[in-house]
């Protein structure tokens, strides 16, 4: 049986838009009113929770679960509210899904799954906070991300390889400064 994967889709960078946090707020509560105690808390990552750049509009979230085993036991859940759902996709711990917005075929959400207290988890936290706090700095990322769009907007995952440098060596600064 074929390993389903995501497609890789088309890059579009977009202005900040504020709605961004009230769907991942939204979200959130959906998520919780499916997951019930399962669910400790959902964190607003990626550039859609950075005030004032450019981003795809696609609100990348973690949820945090007590335990990823359960969270496994309740793949049906998520995909009943509409989520397709990757397992890992290539980062141990994690449990990956998106949903997509009926109308437009979009992507509207991307969840990233972590238990409560995996060791990877700090770094998306520590570099949405570290970007939140410098201004320049995310205007830096915001024409890293503009650089990398025009290089390779056909393919996300192309986009992504591009500014992966860029990200890994501020998210070294970031997890200095958040004392993680």
């Amino acid at each position: 049986m074929p390993i389903d994967t995501p497609d890789p889709f088309h890059v579009e960078l977009v202005a900040h838009s504020p709605r961004w946090a009230e769907m991942a707020a939204g979200e959130s509560a959906r998520l919780k009113s499916a997951l019930g105690g399962l669910l400790v808390t959902v964190h607003h990552i990626g550039s859609t929770a950075i005030p004032g750049i450019m981003a795809k509009p696609v609100v990348d979230l973690i949820p945090i679960v007590t335990d990823i085993a359960r969270l496994d036991a309740q793949e049906g859940t998520v995909r009943a509210l509409g989520y397709k759902w990757f397992g890992e996709y290539g980062l141990a711990g994690r449990r990956y899904c998106f949903l997509l917005d009926p109308a437009t075929g979009k992507r509207l959400f991307q969840l990233h799954c972590y238990q409560e207290g995996w060791p990877d988890m700090p770094r998306h936290l520590a570099f949405r906070d570290y970007l939140r706090a410098h201004p320049l700095l995310a205007k830096e990322y915001e024409m890293e991300k503009i650089r990398a769009a025009a290089k390779a907007s056909d393919d996300v995952n192309a986009y992504n390889d591009e500014k992966n440098d860029w990200i890994k060596r501020v998210e070294k600064d970031a997890l200095v400064w958040a004392g993680a």
